[in-house]
């Protein structure tokens, strides 16, 4: 047998005694198949697990961290950030404060605490939102178990807790995330907080619609009634709101309200909380809403709503003078200043004098004062218009005005303080002769040249009655009868040192008035006439005539004394004012003085404040283009500014700004001490002046009057008259003077004779 033979049936036999060989081989590949597949699935179970539990031990770990660890949601924040209603409170004659008005945007929320909620209010919302509220912890799991089992996360599951994390936080969407967080920080804030302060806060935020937020607004919206009058059947109302503010509307929606309301009474009778009888009686109480033809509004109520109609010029003054404090004090921006006034729940004491203020407004309401009070008043002619400012001498703006005629909108343009007109003459007081009596350059009867300059190519200033010539005149004739010369010669012949530099310095440093041009006013012009570029406000020139009132002493304008936030700190004071010095208190006396020598009896007779002492200026600009008044009793200092908006003749004889300070401090001063007076400071003295040389009056002068000087600052005495004539030129010029101011003084006596006459017969 050959050896390939043998091994053919070697190989042979081999295969045939192993015949089932290649089969083991085949499931061997199987099982290994099999094998790997189950390590794979093993495997990604096994991953599947650990991040299950990687997932699930974070998930638990944050969920104890979250609920064990701070609030989540701080509650004493929320109350003192919440949008809340601010308020503005004003004092009777008693200084009782009472509220003066309510500021809010379209979030109206008054925070109210738990003592002050009814208890029927605070079951009712219970029994119909939350029934197991003060046994469970921030959740309720039987109400949750229900939800999860229908595979929905319907809000209905919400507990009042979760209701107030959702409330205060915003989030709202329906999502398994958001419901986790929610559930979370329901948890935690139950940990943190007692549940008397959680339903505190949730019956402040929640809304009620018709813009309340929280159930104090709620109660006066719907019911006019303060919270604590509310009884079951009224608690119930409200409480049926929550599920859809408009739609359960009990002023839209009176019949869904009801069926809601009815719904509320059936828990809280199954719950326990009313009886049966009071369940009855609550059905069957006659509601009365506030849009009822039934319901009647108390006074208190009628006056609040007539305030939001027309939030006065004093109002708004608050409201911006706030805002501006805000900013420059606390560093606030305007945007979060003015957030502030509207949403930040503030308490402002404010500084009106309601009295004072109803006067005002009056007479500029109706223009009863003005010359022609039926005045058309359109679009295409409008009537002229006028804004009056009053205060006290220590800053207190007791009453403001911005404009005449009915106002036509929340803080509207306030003339007032906003709009800035050229004071004319009134401006000579604070520019050129408080200066000039301040450096001692001039006294009561120191004669000024009465000359025009050569200005700019022409003689300048003109007077009043278009002179440009005449006599010397002393400082207080000047000021009398308002020359403009004289002003001129002041600071244009260096009588006043610095000139027009100290003018500037006085307007601005001293007075404070900040519309000031230091460029383009730098001139004789402005300083001397008031042809300013700009010009003043009604507001500074009161504050500023205040220093001749009161000592020297400027106060800045305020309209409120103390402003509270939301938790009741002080944030911005002025119960304190404090004052500078801004001219010296002997300066101010004889100012005061000789403002007093400026006749107010053209403008009308009869008047109750011309039995007080009274200090005046007037100021007219360019073509009667402007007409003021700056005046003050020993009680009040005002401003009052008279024109067109754009800007005309005004064709006024007399300065109609004359007659409405007459109208108006006659009726402040009505019940008022006439025999008050100016306060003096005892450096003044008052001496007979020789009316040929303006120096006191000696043993042979003849005397030309008698002024007020500063005693660190006497004239020097007389010596060089003898006769009541002398061949001086320079004297005959003071004879004739003081000729002239007797005859003026004749006319102005025999004019007020005249004004009585004519206004006790025409009135």
């Amino acid at each position: 047998m050959s050896r390939e033979s043998r091994t053919d049936r070697n190989a042979v036999h081999i295969s045939g005694g192993q015949a089932a060989a290649p089969e083991p081989k085949k499931k061997r590949k199987k099982k290994k198949k099999k094998h790997t597949a189950l390590s794979v699935v093993l495997s990604f179970l096994l991953i599947c697990f650990l991040t299950a539990c990687v997932v699930g031990g974070y998930i638990l770990t944050n969920a104890f961290l979250v609920i064990g660890g701070k609030p989540v949601v701080n509650l004493e924040d929320e109350k003192t950030n919440q949008n809340q209603t601010s308020f503005i409170y004003a004092f009777d004659d008693n200084n009782k404060r009472y509220e003066y008005m309510r500021l809010h945007g379209e979030i109206n929320r008054i925070w109210v605490g738990y003592d002050e909620i009814p208890k029927d209010l605070i079951n009712a919302f219970i029994a119909l939102e939350d029934k197991r509220f003060w046994s469970h912890r921030g959740v309720d799991w039987y109400r949750l178990g229900g939800v999860v089992s229908s595979l929905t996360f319907d809000e209905g599951a919400s507990t009042i807790t979760q209701q107030l994390i959702k409330n205060v936080t915003g989030h709202n969407e329906v999502t398994i995330v958001r419901k986790y967080n929610e559930i979370l920080s329901a948890l935690n804030m139950e940990k943190n907080y007692d549940k008397k302060d959680i339903l505190e806060a949730y019956l402040n935020v929640v809304y009620l619609g018709s813009g309340c937020y929280g159930v104090k607004t709620a109660a006066e919206t719907y019911f006019g009634k303060d919270l604590s009058e509310l009884n079951l059947s009224e608690c119930t109302v409200l409480a049926a709101i929550t599920k859809a503010p408009y739609s359960y509307n009990p002023l839209y929606n009176p019949e869904k309200n009801r069926s809601r309301q009815k719904e509320c009474l059936d828990k809280m009778l199954d719950q326990g909380m009313i009886t049966h009888v009071q369940y009855a009686d609550a059905m069957r109480y006659d509601l009365i809403l506030t849009n009822d033809s039934r319901y009647e509004a108390d006074e208190q109520e009628e006056e609040e709503e007539k305030e939001e109609q027309y939030q006065n010029f004093y109002i708004d003054f608050v409201i911006d003078q706030v805002i501006d404090d805000l900013m420059s004090q606390l560093g606030y921006t305007r945007s979060e200043a003015t957030k502030m006034i509207y949403y930040g729940g503030l308490h402002i004491d404010c500084a009106v004098d309601t009295r004072i203020q109803e006067i005002l407004e009056d007479i500029y309401t109706t223009r009863s004062a003005f010359p022609d009070p039926n005045e058309t008043d359109t679009e295409e002619h409008p009537a002229v218009q006028s804004s009056m400012t009053i205060m006290d001498y220590k800053g207190r703006v007791v009453a403001i005005v911005g404009q005449a005629g009915e106002k036509d909108g929340v803080r509207c343009l306030n003339r007032a303080a906003d709009s800035p007109r050229q004071p004319g003459s009134s401006i000579k007081p604070l520019s050129v002769y408080s200066p000039a009596i301040e450096k001692n350059a001039i006294t009561w009867s120191t004669y000024i040249k009465n000359q025009a300059i050569a200005f700019n190519g022409t003689y300048w200033p003109k007077n009043v009655d278009g002179s440009t010539s005449g006599s010397s005149r002393t400082v207080q004739y000047a000021l009398e009868v308002s020359l403009n010369t004289v002003p001129a010669r002041i600071v244009y012949d260096g009588i006043l040192p610095g000139g027009v530099s100290t003018c500037l310095d006085y307007m601005t440093n001293h007075y404070h008035l900040s519309h000031v041009d230091m460029v383009n006013d730098a001139s004789l012009p402005p300083v001397c006439v008031g042809a300013m570029t700009y010009g003043v406000t009604t507001l500074e020139m009161a504050a500023a005539y205040a220093t001749f009132g009161n000592g020297g002493v400027y106060y800045k304008p305020y309209s409120y004394y103390e402003v509270r936030d939301s938790a009741g700190e002080v944030i911005l004071s002025n119960r304190e004012p404090k004052g500078e010095q801004a001219i010296s208190a002997d300066t101010s006396d004889v100012m005061c003085e000789l403002l007093q020598t400026v006749p107010i009896s053209s403008y009308g007779s009869g008047y109750t404040v011309q039995k007080f002492n009274v200090m005046c200026k007037t100021g007219t600009t360019d073509e009667d283009m402007n007409r003021w008044f700056c005046a003050g009793t020993p009680y009040y200092v005002s401003a009052i500014w008279f024109g067109y908006d754009l800007q005309k003749n005004l064709h006024s004889t007399v300065n109609p700004c004359g007659r409405i300070f007459l109208e108006v401090f006659s009726r402040i001063h009505r019940n008022l001490d006439a025999g008050k007076t100016f306060p003096k400071s005892g450096q003044t003295i008052r001496k007979a002046y020789c009316a040929n040389t303006g120096l006191l009056a000696g043993s042979s002068c003849p005397v030309g009057g008698y002024g007020w000087y500063k005693t660190s600052d006497l004239p020097k005495q007389c010596s060089g008259c003898y006769s009541s004539s002398s061949s001086d030129d320079d004297s005959d010029d003071s004879d004739d003077s003081s000729v002239e101011e007797a005859v003026s003084s004749a006319a102005n006596t025999i004019g007020e004779a005249i004004g009585n006459f004519l206004q006790d017969a025409f009135g």
